[in-house]
């Protein structure tokens, strides 16, 4: 076996904790019916739990020295096609020129966080989006993901826009080599779909959702006056049974989608 070092460019910090690998695989809830598309795949710890379970992987890895390795790891499995590996980088990755078809694949990835935002939007939005997302991600990002602390932010409600997050297991620094500066956590976001946008333009919701957000310590009616008047805000408010002093952070998906539909 080859040694590889981690790049700090490229945010690698190998995971190491078995525990944490099976709480993903388990979250995903695979069999051998299913087709998995695995960001970074790194020295392949994840991709032999993910190959163990019957599933078909497509794996996307933009370090080259990482390939050699991967191969000889993985030489059976890339024969047989339960294997596929792509050399590239997944943000310029397009799922259905490889087969992966809308909610018919499934995504499980530990991510560099520097491009965690990039990714979620990216497949979330995607035209082939997977029909679940399993991410290890910093835990701060995880916990705003599914407001733990109960108040909302952009990211919450972009993500809830397309599907049902929710915190799987929370992954120590030490499991990783190198270990981060910050601790990481197992999340899934099931059930992803675009039939919340059926009847509200997708750039118009996001639209109202930055503006409404812009200041969110303020009271909502202000910041998306230039939007909404404030007489068509209090009646919304009042026939939707909410404060018209409410801040942004305190509305649901729900509340955002129906205030979009008065725009």
């Amino acid at each position: 076996m080859q040694h590889h070092h981690a790049k700090k460019r490229l945010g690698q910090h190998f995971l190491k904790s078995t525990k944490a690998l099976h709480a993903m695989c388990n979250a995903a809830h695979l069999s051998q019916n299913d087709v998995v598309l695995e960001i970074g795949p790194g020295k392949g710890i994840l991709t032999r739990e993910l190959l163990q379970s019957g599933a078909r992987v497509v794996a996307v890895e933009k370090d080259s020295d990482l390939l050699p390795i991967l191969t000889e790891t993985f030489v059976e499995e890339i024969k047989n096609n339960q294997l596929t590996l792509i050399h590239g980088d997944v943000r310029s990755f397009d799922p259905n020129t490889h087969g992966l078809v809308e909610g018919e694949y499934k995504l499980v990835a530990n991510i560099p966080y520097y491009i965690t935002g990039e990714i979620i939007s990216t497949f979330l939005e995607h035209v082939a989006a997977p029909s679940t997302m399993i991410l290890l991600v910093q835990k701060e990002v995880a916990n705003r993901i599914v407001a733990r602390d109960k108040k909302e932010s952009v990211l919450s409600i972009a993500v809830k826009a397309f599907g049902t997050p929710r915190s799987v297991e929370r992954v120590s620094r030490k499991y990783f080599s190198p270990p981060p500066k910050v601790d990481s956590a197992i999340i899934a976001i099931e059930n992803i779909s675009q039939k919340n946008f059926a009847s509200v333009s997708k750039k118009e919701f996001f639209s109202l959702l930055k503006l409404g957000f812009a200041q969110k310590r303020k009271k909502l009616a202000g910041n998306i006056s230039s939007r909404i008047s404030k007489e068509k805000f209090a009646a919304w408010c009042d026939a939707n049974s909410v404060s018209p002093d409410v801040r942004p952070e305190n509305l649901s998906v729900n509340h955002w989608f129906s205030l979009a539909q008065i725009l």
